[in-house]
């Protein structure tokens, strides 16, 4: 089953400069690198061009988080699929 994923986005204040932080948390299940540089690129092409922000200062952190860790709904990740099929 693919990672399932969610996104903050802030700003942090460094040095006068503003710069997009972004944390992506995906379940671990076997996101590869390859994936995740994708998101990585992704999220920083379109803060360019959407809020025109600087690539070079545009920080994005994926975290990943063991299955058993994610809740939804009150049900931990794998009960909530078998209940809620795809």
């Amino acid at each position: 089953m693919a990672p399932r994923a969610r996104l903050c986005l802030s700003s942090r204040r460094i040095t006068g400069t503003t710069m997009p932080y972004v944390n992506i948390k995906i379940t671990r299940e076997g996101a590869t690198p390859a994936q995740k540089a994708e998101l990585i690129k992704g999220v920083t092409d379109l803060l360019q061009r959407v809020l025109n922000k600087n690539p070079a200062t545009t920080f994005v952190v994926i975290d990943e988080v063991a299955l058993e860790d994610w809740g939804i709904g009150g049900l931990p990740v794998d009960e909530f699929r078998k209940r809620n099929p795809r």
